[in-house]
């Protein structure tokens, strides 16, 4: 049996005790599952016993743990937060390191770029991908690993509550 294509939240409620004022509104509810039912998309995939199924877009990782990311930062805005004065760290080459923010912490990518697979993530499958430009803001008690394939160079500075 072929599952049912997604339908807008309005096509699949009940058309049952239809009031008098909402007549209209269910017209255009029947009108809308009947047409979703003749689509090309609806009866090919059923008829060739494809199951059609619908899902949400999954949030990206950033959003899932809070990582905020500004890509390609202006010199006015390296500026602004006196990234030149930060602390610099560096990794020579191909590397792993588990890590954990026990404070939130920016970090502007000078060169190279890093993989960020949470902890939460399944074995490497979904990870966030920082390259030189991108300024990172770490959440607090944030935990990952951190994947370097080759030369890599940071500056990065720890914030206090209310630091941004």
């Amino acid at each position: 049996m072929a599952a049912i294509p997604c339908l807008p939240a309005a096509a699949l409620l009940p058309l049952t005790s239809i009031r008098p004022t909402k007549f209209l509104l269910c017209r255009r509810r029947l009108r809308l599952r009947l047409r979703l039912l003749r689509s090309p998309l609806f009866s090919s995939a059923s008829s060739s016993g494809i199951p059609v199924t619908c899902s949400r877009p999954e949030p990206s990782l950033e959003v899932v743990y809070n990582v905020r990311v500004e890509r390609g930062l202006s010199l006015e805005r390296m500026a602004e937060l006196g990234v030149d004065r930060w602390a610099v760290w560096k990794s020579g080459g191909r590397s792993r390191l588990p890590w954990e923010w026990n404070v939130e912490q920016q970090v502007y990518v000078v060169s190279g770029e890093v993989r960020v697979v949470p902890e939460g993530a399944k074995s490497g499958e979904r990870y966030m991908k920082f390259v030189a430009g991108d300024l990172v803001h770490y959440p607090k008690w944030f935990g990952a690993d951190l994947l370097f394939d080759g030369p890599y160079e940071e500056r990065y500075r720890f914030l206090a509550p209310g630091d941004d």
